[in-house]
């Protein structure tokens, strides 16, 4: 293809004007050099980008198929079972020759080598035998296009628009998978529901296989599994309680993959209050027994508000039997508000119980938080107040941001469904805060956006476990996420977490909550329908509006009144407006938005990862046999490093307080990773959760503490030893 060759001249006339002293060396050593000052006390940025250009050079372009044109390569493509066929029929061939003209005329180019290397090494489509390229970046964008679109050509121009200037990203999934032949499913993350009986843990650990081989990490809660020495049919001692469940998941993830190109990757949620919990938390303990230690399954503990109270004031902390407690209330345990029913159990002889005391528990949990990272937590209490969906939130998922109701599963005798529940589909992608700010119409970027994941539920039917399916055709959910948040207030010389940056997080996330809603008003209205439930939900009945029409939302300082010059923010009167709408037609998605940590997509998409701040200026990644590659954060110049504070200098404080700014906004949660230096104790990490819990925080991610660096290691003028 011509586009081809224009790429080529690009590189070469590129390599034409790099330094003397940089000719011949590989993109692999040009890359390297971002790590080294140069004679005048600067970071070379010069040098990642010669490396961007030089990785084409050497080996994208010599590794890439050639077609004489765009006819022969889709034909090629479709022919030997690379494309759906399906996803081209719904356009016309002149359309499509448009459509990747369009892509093609805004000459994309990638910021940063590893943003380059990501895309070409994980989500390009290759030949079968993976050693040459059939796309360009413009390509998989306008494949991408065309499949989420479904014959719209108005909205495949404009996803194309979107993605290309950056402004919006899907996550890895649908940006993987969207229009091959051979594929994934274009759903990150799936939670399920396992309840107190052997149909229900054998048909999860089938569900954790299927799953697992169609793409994206699956979460399990564990919360109603009875105990260590639970009775089984009456007898006593009988139960083994979660870890032998926890194990048989493991060995199931670790068993399917999405071809390959992504492994398999579980989650399980236990409440604090199960009696096995201090067994749970031991599996991650670095001198674990290997009988039960757990390596590569993540682990998440729910925790209602009752816990904190009770560590507060010294006291015991009692754990109940999720089987005496379904035999008493007639409902599973995780569907028990233990905040509400605490002392009421603790005073009902038919529940067996124990006790621990409430301090030690949050010390055990620093403590494997301090090894491990882990685990998660979802604050129970905080979660479901929240919530504007009648049900409870019982769990979350691998990356802690995906918060919605489900329904249990029964099964007859021979192991059919009596009663398919309600299990969850994550359906994600994130805008690029900084790129969204420069939109030509914010609102309209972010009706494209919801519109495009939206069609990631629609198209999704994953039959092979019915209580995802289920739950995905009755809740229309996504997750619109968001990335680049440090990176943006840098660009615009904000600090993160100062006041400045905590009032632009507030209107940002205030501005995109109401155009979210709106778009999913307007598809309502178009499909005549609304999800399951909806007449339930505080969207009908209005309260979920009166926070919006109540009071003013408006920046209180001035760089942020500068920073939305020209993007509208939504007004009381706006919202009045809104609020009748949904009241009388209905929303389309049970869930709207959702903030992942965004990985792979950030680098490709050159942001800083999710809303947290930067780890490191110039972060390094080990990349296979590449080795070390380095990347340099978004918008970083050797004339504004006072803004780039990384995450363990800037602390916990202003990390929450910015989470929480963007919380009161977001019906989900929000992936939240906490970083500690490394003199930081357990006790720090307990405060760290208690100042969560107190500012509203939804869940906790993962735990960070930066590590020492080699006693005797000494590398002079390096720029990622000196950070």
């Amino acid at each position: 293809m011509d586009t081809i060759v224009s790429d080529q001249e690009v590189a070469v006339k590129a390599s034409k004007e790099m330094p003397a002293a940089w000719e011949g060396m590989s993109y692999h050593e040009l890359n390297a050099m971002l790590n080294l000052y140069n004679s005048k006390g600067e970071i070379q940025f010069d040098a990642d980008k010669a490396a961007a250009r030089q990785y084409f050079l050497q080996h994208v372009n010599n590794n890439t198929v050639f077609f004489h044109d765009l006819e022969e390569k889709l034909e090629y493509l479709v022919k030997n079972e690379y494309y759906e066929r399906e996803t081209l029929d719904q356009y016309s061939m002149n359309f499509i020759r448009g459509l990747f003209q369009q892509a093609y005329k805004k000459k994309f180019r990638f910021e940063t080598f590893l943003g380059a290397f990501k895309f070409y090494t994980s989500y390009t489509l290759k030949t079968f035998d993976g050693n040459r390229f059939l796309e360009r970046y413009e390509d998989r964008v306008c494949m991408v296009a065309l499949h989420l679109a479904r014959g719209n050509e108005e909205l495949a121009l404009k996803i194309v628009d979107e993605i290309i200037d950056g402004r919006f990203q899907p996550a890895t999934p649908t940006f993987l998978n969207a229009g091959k032949a051979q594929r994934g499913e274009l759903v990150s993350c799936f939670l399920l529901r396992i309840e107190d009986n052997m149909e229900s843990i054998g048909r999860s650990i089938n569900s954790a296989l299927q799953l697992s081989k169609r793409g994206g990490g699956v979460a399990f809660a564990l919360t109603n599994i009875r105990e260590v020495g639970a009775p089984i049919k009456q007898i006593e001692n009988q139960s083994s309680g979660v870890i032998p469940v926890m194990k048989l998941l493991e060995d199931s993830f670790s068993y399917a993959n999405q071809l390959g190109a992504r492994q398999g990757a579980g989650a399980v949620y236990l409440h604090a209050h199960h009696p096995d919990i201090n067994r749970f938390l031991d599996t991650k303990r670095e001198n674990a027994d290997e009988k039960v230690r757990i390596k590569t399954l993540s682990l998440g503990v729910v925790i209602p508000d009752i816990t904190f109270e009770l560590a507060k004031r010294d006291e015991d902390m009692y754990l109940f039997s999720p089987y005496d407690v379904e035999k008493v209330y007639g409902v599973p345990f995780s569907d028990i508000s233990v905040t509400e029913k605490y002392y009421e159990m603790v005073d009902d002889s038919r529940i067996k119980k124990t006790k621990i005391k409430a301090r030690e528990f949050f010390q055990t949990l620093a403590e494997i938080q301090f090894e491990s990272g882990y685990p998660y937590i979802m604050f129970e209490d905080t979660v479901n107040r929240e919530n504007p969906i009648e049900g409870k939130i019982i769990m979350s998922n691998l990356c802690s941001e995906i918060l919605q109701v489900s329904a249990p599963t029964t099964y007859n005798d021979d192991l059919s469904y009596n009663e398919v529940g309600k299990d969850i589909s994550c359906n994600l992608g994130s805008l690029n805060i900084a790129k969204a700010m420069d939109s030509p119409n914010l609102g309209n970027t972010i009706e494209t956006a919801i519109r495009a994941l939206s069609a990631v539920s629609d198209m999704s039917n994953i039959t092979s476990v019915p209580s995802i399916a289920k739950g995905n055709d009755e809740s229309h959910a996504i997750g619109l996420g968001q990335m680049n948040l440090h990176g943006y207030l840098a660009r615009e010389r904000v600090h993160y977490g100062s006041e400045e940056g905590l009032d632009f997080t507030n209107i940002y996330f205030y501005t995109v909550v109401y155009h979210a809603i709106r778009a999913s008003n307007l598809l309502a209205i178009e499909t005549a329908s609304t999800f399951a439930g909806f007449e339930n939900s505080t969207y009908a009945s209005g309260a979920f509006f009166d926070k919006y029409t109540d009071g003013e939302w408006v920046p209180q300082t001035a760089k942020v009144v500068e920073l939305f010059d020209g993007v509208h923010i939504p007004t009381q009167e706006d919202w009045r407006a809104l609020k009748a709408s949904v009241m009388e037609h209905g929303i389309y998605n049970q869930n709207l938005q959702a903030v992942p940590p965004t990985g792979s997509i950030s680098y490709i998409n050159n942001s800083t990862s999710s809303i947290h701040p930067i780890a490191s200026m110039i972060e390094i990644r080990k990349e296979g046999k590449l080795g070390r590659v380095y990347y340099p954060a978004p918008y970083l110049s050797n004339d504004n490093l006072e803004y780039y504070k990384d995450a363990y200098e800037i602390g916990f404080e202003k990390v929450i307080d910015t989470y929480a700014a963007a919380t009161q906004h977001v019906d989900q949660g929000l992936s939240l990773t906490l970083f500690f230096k490394d003199t930081a104790t357990t006790r720090d990490i307990n405060k760290a959760q208690i100042y969560a819990w107190r500012k509203g925080i939804k869940t906790i991610y993962y735990i960070r503490l930066r590590q020492l660096a080699l006693e005797g290691t000494e590398v002079e003028n390096c720029v990622s030893c000196q950070l």
